[in-house]
Formats: C-alpha cells, structure tokens, sequence
C-alpha cells in the first residue's frame, strides 16, 4: 500500500475547484488553508514513504506506528518543525542522519522496530523531552546521550544492553529512567547522583547488588525485581526519603535490615520469592498499603497470618514489638511533654552520619531543647518529626534555616503552618500529610527552592493560593481532602508542576482549561465526584486527560 501523491502535495498543489469559475462559500476558499500540521498514517501496510514528505514542512504531529516500514526517506530533515514522531511497530533496522535535523522534536516514539545502534548526531536533537527506544535490539547507548538535556523520560527497556554509559548521570532534567528485560550486571555508580530521577525500573536484568541513591531524594518508585541481589544493607536505603514504591521481588535477599523503617513514604513493598526466613518487627511501624511475602521460606509468621492481607501482618509485627521486648534501637521510653530530658532518646548516629535529626514516631507532643541542642556544629540537611502529637511546628527548627532541605512533620496534630518553616530556605521538600491542616501561610512562598509538597490527608477546601507563587514546585500531592475547586489559569504558569494528586477530593467538575496544562506529565483525579472525564478516560492516563480536557474547551 502507498500513501497517494496528493497527500504529499497538499500544501503545493491548487484544488481541481480553483480552476473553474465557481462561488465559494467561507469553509471552501482554499488560498486562504494554512499548511498542514498534522498528519496521521498510522495501522495501514505501508513499506515506505515517498521523499515528497519534504513538501510538508509546517508538520508538527507525524504519526506513522503500526505500519511495515524498513526505512525512512533522508526528505524526512525537511520536517524541522515536528514536536512528535511515532514510528513504533514498524521493521526500521536504522535510522537516517537526517534525523539529526529535527531540533524542535519534543516525542520521539520508537518502540517495537529493530533497531541495532542509533545514528551520529542523535544528541542533536536537543528539545526531545520524551524518548521511547523499547523493544529493540540495542546492545549500547551512546555516551553521547548526556547531550540531551531537556529528555525527561527515557525508556530503553527490552533491548540487549549489558551496561549503561555513566554519561548518562549528566541528563539532570530526567525523572522516568526504564531499563526493564536487559542484561545489566551492573549500574554505573554515576546514576546515583541525577538529582531529578522519580521513577526507575530495572526488572529483569542480572543485577547482582542494589546500587545506593545518595543524591536521589526525588525517587518515588524503584523497580528491581526479578535480578539476583543477594543483600539490602542500610547503605541501600538511608537516601530514599521519598520512595512510595519498592518492588525487590524474585532476588536472593535472606533478610530485610532494621533500616527499612527509614523509609517512612513507603506504601508498597514486593519482597515475594526471595530467601528471606524472618522480617524486623520494626517493619511494623511503616504505613504500608500492600506488603507482598509469598514464596519466602519465612519462620517466624505463621501463613495464615500472611494469608489475610498487609494490615493483618503489620499488626502481627507491631504486636511483636511489645510482646518480645524492644531492640536496644527502641529501648528508650516513650516521650511526652513532661519527660525529663536525661530520659529522651537522640540519635547522634543519625545526626553525624546520615545528617538527619530524626525524632519520629516517639508520640511525643513537643520536641525536647536536647533534640535541637545534640545537633552542635554538624551539618543536618533533613529533619523527621512525624508520627509524634505535634501541635505546632517547632519553633527551634529555624535555627537549622541555612542548611536543612527535607523536613517530613506527617501524622502529627498540625492546625496551622508557622513562619518559622517559611524561614527555612534551602527547603526543596516537605511532607505535612496526615495533619489537621485547611490553609497555608502567603509566607510560603519565599521557599523558592521547594520542588515537592505533600498535603495530603488533611482538610483543605481549595488549592491553597500560595502554591501557584512558588515557582520551583514539581509535585504537590493533596489527595484526600475536600477540595473542591482550582484554577488553571494559574496551574498553567506554574511551568515546573510535573505531578498532581486531587484523588479523593470534592471536585464537581473539571476545568476544561486545565487541559492547557501541558507541562503536567502525572495528573491524577481519581475518587472525585464529577461525571466528566469518565472512568475510562481516566484510566487511559495523564495525556488522554488532557488531550479530552482540551477538546471540551469553549471555541
């Protein structure tokens, strides 16, 4: 099948109607059509494409998948205005040069072909944000590829690569790193240091040790099931303040560290068919929704306890806190506000060491002066008060304003933000979830570092205002609350906002205009009461809502 000429000739050639003597109506007066956009070829049976594709310069969409393409026409350099090219599932084998021309090029699809290497002058293609390389049969990535410095997903999975360039640490806007079904042995040390990585799969490859993530404070989600890792030390998850998600399913693991309860986002943990034959009952104290055991030769919980789901087992474990006797680790008693200060518990080790001061889950109502006091001359750079009975923030964690950046207050009794958390400005995130909190101060907004904000389970009615003034934001995650109103008119200038969570919220309706939202690469609506989008289109994700909100928008 071949694409007829007049395709190809649309913008050059005069219609058939302009030669005759005839009346146009508005719809119909063809010198005044601009150039075509858009053009979609895709599900057809096409085995090339003509070099005519160079009459189409004015192209920004190009969609060809699903086709039976072996090449592409070198006329393809012509399209220096194309933002999107999908030509996945086709037979491509290579890739022109020409490619190289593309410079606008924002998506760039080309998942299921088979390719075997990438062309010179690929990293030229300096706007690509999206880059979807998926099944194919690349057995290397060049290193050349830490010249694309706005690429923000990069999926490489299901090829051949048996390592990863560490040039590939130099890519310091990438968030969604998937290196799924390769032959990695090993990752290089340099991946530890992007900054900005939130998702990261590496299932299915030959990883014999976890890699550590010191400078990784962003990562949600981290995949690595299915390798052969043999130990998770504290070393692994001491960095991992923000992770909700970490699937170590089908390893070698015999055993899970105390450390784990570090990870105080945690809300899935896979640890099914490994070697592990008993759990830290400090496991216990974690938040999480799903905890998946099976296939783990475990001797210390009974299976019929595994079998009646996560809650039930971490209850078993916190139960087996009390009933076993503490750790030396949490050999200290409780704290309250009428605790003589030679009784409460400081972790200098954390201090010194990991450069946190950590006063958590003590249901403590305030912090004791000896807390602030054992920081001394040492460099604190993140702050955990949570799961204490904190009726106000802190007024000492001021004193740590020029240097700490996570500060994590969840589950505590907050009513209102003071301004000596306004004050702390290096701050980069904060996690004020499961507080009784309805409002935010306009103070806020000199935190102009502040890239993630959690505010979820609270009792906010709106998007609070001073969020649209904080111009580094990337993520805000308010799910469960009651909000019931926002304004895309502002959303829209928050040019950073990557990710936002209203689950659970009293939405009556969608703003159509918030489809102009392009920047937003995860939003997610669930749980609220409008009728529009559907289920169904909101299952489809983050672009298809859009896409059907920017469709609904009043001509």
């Amino acid at each position: 099948m071949n694409v007829p000429p007049c395709v190809w000739r649309v913008n050059v050639d005069v219609p058939e109607e302009a030669k005759q003597n005839l009346s146009f109506s508005a719809a119909e007066r063809w010198w005044e059509q601009t150039d075509l956009t858009k053009l979609i070829l895709s599900n057809n049976k096409l085995q090339s494409l003509s070099e005519d594709l160079g009459l189409l310069p004015a192209l920004t969409v190009l969609d060809i998948h699903d086709n039976q393409l072996t090449s592409l026409p070198s006329a393809i350099r012509e399209l220096e205005n194309l933002q999107k090219l999908n030509i996945s599932h086709n037979k491509l084998k290579m890739l022109p040069e020409e490619i190289a021309n593309l410079k606008n090029l924002k998506g760039f699809y080309l998942q299921h072909n088979e390719l075997t290497c990438l062309p010179e002058g690929f990293e030229q293609l300096s706007s690509l944000e999206d880059l979807d390389l998926s099944n194919n049969r690349l057995t290397a990535v060049p290193g050349s590829f830490s010249s694309l410095p706005n690429l923000m997903r990069l999926n490489l999975s299901s090829n051949q690569l048996k390592s990863l360039p560490a040039e590939i640490s130099r890519m310091k806007k990438l968030k969604h790193l998937d290196c799924n079904s390769n032959l990695l042995e090993t990752v290089p040390p340099e991946l530890a240091g992007m900054e900005s990585l939130e998702l990261l799969y590496l299932r299915r490859n030959k990883l014999r040790f976890l890699p550590e993530f010191p400078s990784c404070r962003l990562l949600k989600e981290l995949h690595v099931g299915e390798n052969q890792i043999e130990m998770l030390g504290a070393e692994h998850l001491k960095h991992l303040n923000s992770i909700l998600v970490l699937d170590l399913r089908d390893n070698k693991l015999k055993s899970v560290p105390d450390e784990i309860t570090l990870l105080q986002s945690l809300e899935r943990l896979d640890l099914s068919n490994n070697d592990i034959s008993s759990l830290p009952y400090s496991l216990g104290n974690l938040h999480l929704k799903f905890l998946a055991l099976e296939g783990n030769p475990l001797r210390t919980i009974r299976r019929e306890i595994i079998n009646k789901g996560t809650q039930e087992v971490l209850k078993y474990l916190r139960s087996k806190i009390t009933d076993d006797g503490p750790r030396q680790s949490d050999s200290f008693p409780e704290t309250t506000a009428m605790t003589l200060p030679s009784e409460s518990r400081v972790n200098v080790h954390a201090i010194v060491t990991l450069k946190i001061l950590d006063y958590s889950d003590k249901q403590a109502a305030l912090i004791p002066d000896e807390v602030f006091d054992a920081v001394k001359g040492n460099v604190v750079t993140s702050v955990n008060f949570s799961k204490n009975q904190l009726q106000e923030i802190p007024k000492r964690i001021v004193e740590l304003k020029e240097m700490v950046s996570d500060v994590n207050l969840s589950f505590n009794k907050l009513s209102l933000v003071s301004l000596e958390l306004c004050m702390l400005q290096k701050l980069t995130f904060v996690d004020l979830r499961n507080n009784f909190l309805h409002s935010l101060p306009e103070e806020m907004k000199s935190l102009i570092r502040l890239q993630t904000i959690n505010l979820s389970f609270n009792r906010f009615k709106v998007l609070p205002e001073v969020l649209y003034d904080i111009p580094a934001l990337e993520t805000i995650l308010i799910s469960n609350n009651q909000v019931g109103s926002l304004s895309p008119q502002k959303i829209k200038v928050m040019e950073n906002l990557m990710t936002l969570d209203l689950q659970n919220n009293d939405l009556l309706q969608v703003p159509p205009e918030l489809g102009n939202c392009v920047s937003l690469r995860t939003l997610l609506l669930d749980g609220n009461p409008f009728r529009v989008p559907r289920a169904a289109i909101l299952t489809k994700g983050t672009a298809a809502i859009l896409e059907y909100l920017r469709d609904r928008i009043p001509a």
